[in-house]
């Protein structure tokens, strides 16, 4: 298995590792999590890097790539909104913009056709990893510092990053089934 590939399982792993310190309340949980989301999404970086650079792209990381992102932001979402760091309507849209986007890729492979990732996407993925690692990060600062009651501006910022993530993830989930709407009036028609 070639190092990429490695990268991508050890994605997954690291993904039980920070639900679990997340979740179950142990001591040091929430820099635990932070921890183990920045080196998921470290191994992210490095194993697209990688497999290009060595000339080593797989069909199971083609696959399992962009699936282990999924999995991970998936989970964080979940945890984020389970303890009403974000709002359950946030993570519910930014969950089911890449279900949907997901299964358009589904439906064009059936009919033979693959769709090509749109940058804006990974400026989605991207948007939703620095908003996750915020409130993680700051979550975890207050296992340091036992802040309760966070400044306004730390508010702020958690706010924005969030409206930013959802107006990323909805206008990159436009755009894509706009420009593939073609394979979904194909796929009603046969």
């Amino acid at each position: 298995m070639t190092l990429p590939n490695q990268l991508t399982i050890l994605r997954l792993f690291l993904t039980g590792v920070f639900v679990i310190a997340r979740e179950s309340g142990m001591a040091w949980g929430a820099t635990v999590a932070a921890v183990a989301f920045g080196l998921a999404v470290l191994s992210d970086y490095l194993d697209g890097v990688l497999a290009r650079r060595l000339g080593c792209e797989t069909d199971f990381g083609r696959l399992m790539d962009p699936l282990a992102d999924k999995v991970l932001i998936a989970a964080a979402l979940v945890c984020l909104a389970w303890s009403h760091d974000i709002p359950a309507w946030a993570a519910i849209i930014l969950i089911s913009r890449d279900f949907l986007i997901t299964g358009l890729r589904q439906l064009a492979l059936s009919h033979g056709t693959v769709l090509a990732a749109d940058p804006t996407g990974k400026t989605k993925t991207a948007s939703q990893m620095i908003m996750i690692g915020f409130f993680l990060l700051r979550d975890a600062s207050g296992e340091f510092f036992g802040v309760g009651l966070w400044p306004g501006w730390v508010m702020s910022a958690g706010q924005f990053l969030l409206w930013a993530s959802v107006g990323l993830s909805i206008y990159s989930g436009w755009r894509y089934a706009r420009a593939h709407w073609r394979v979904v009036v194909r796929s009603g028609q046969s």
